[in-house]
């Protein structure tokens, strides 16, 4: 069964505030056995936090951050290649991850297949170390170029990346998840587990519209803009049928993950969806 991890981007005014190793200890308390680090900067005092966390709290790294050049999250593999190998060798991580391509990259086929292009001889080269590299989707991954998506043009032409698949995300860009699972299986081994809801329809919005005080575009930007990220359980996601399945895809982690909180404590949000995921067996 893949590990219940957590995906720190959650907690990183907390690493901020209290440093990683008390936030680890925050993240054990809460029944969760591995975390994804992003958007927190790879000094040597975290790597040596996470390896603390490993051996003291049972607090697996499952994956950290990287882009190509620099400028992006985590270790750059253009310039800290030999960086980014030792600390995946020294925390146990066998993953990294990409959290996103340059914009660029997702404007055309030409330009998706340079991007992926330059990032497979990085990814072989990891592979050669034992540590897998995953490319983490948005909805922008269904754009379809001539036919094909963005998905499909990463796995022809970077065959060494492997999929970090965002379900919530995958839903979003209008690709049922199930779907995406069975249809890319073997490359999914990180998996973002996040809810997806739609808010209610704030009553304002409609009295203002009724009343002449808002216009119609207005209006239905905010009714497009009703859909949420949410915690695990809390919105219209088959968790029950998605969890089987990403794992019968090659899933090894299972990471927790929501955006935007709206306002509620992290904490709370991850607990919540914890404790959903151990009520269906997780």
């Amino acid at each position: 069964m893949p590990v219940i991890g957590l995906q720190l981007m959650m907690l990183k005014d907390q690493i901020t505030e209290k440093g990683m190793f008390a936030v680890l200890r925050q993240v054990r308390e809460l029944d969760i056995a591995a975390v994804e680090v992003s958007q927190v900067e790879m000094t040597d005092e975290i790597i040596a936090d996470l390896v603390r966390g490993r051996e003291e709290l049972g607090v697996q790294t499952a994956a950290m951050s990287a882009s190509i050049e620099p400028g992006g999250n985590g270790f750059a593999l253009s310039t800290e290649f030999d960086r980014a190998v030792e600390a995946c060798h020294t925390t146990g991580a066998r993953f990294l991850r990409i959290g996103m391509m340059p914009f660029e990259a997702m404007t055309s086929k030409q330009a998706c297949e340079e991007w992926a292009a330059s990032v497979e001889p990085y990814a072989a080269r990891l592979a050669e170390h034992g540590v897998t590299l995953c490319y983490h989707n948005h909805h922008v991954d269904l754009i379809q170029f001539e036919g094909e998506r963005i998905f499909d043009i990463v796995r022809r032409v970077a065959p060494s990346l492997l999929f970090e698949v965002d379900l919530h995300w995958v839903q979003r860009g209008g690709m049922a998840p199930l779907d995406m699972l069975e249809l890319y299986s073997g490359a999914c081994k990180l998996i973002h587990v996040k809810d997806f809801r739609v808010a209610p329809l704030p009553q304002e919005a409609v009295a203002k519209m009724q009343a002449g005080e808002m216009d119609m575009q207005e209006f239905f930007g905010i009714f497009v803009g009703l859909a949420q990220f949410a915690e695990v359980g809390q919105g219209n996601m088959n968790w029950p049928a998605l969890l089987p399945a990403a794992e019968k895809a090659g899933a090894e982690y299972f990471l927790i993950e929501q955006d935007d909180t709206y306002g509620r404590d992290p904490i709370d949000c991850i607990r919540e969806s914890r404790e959903y995921l151990r009520s269906i067996g997780y």
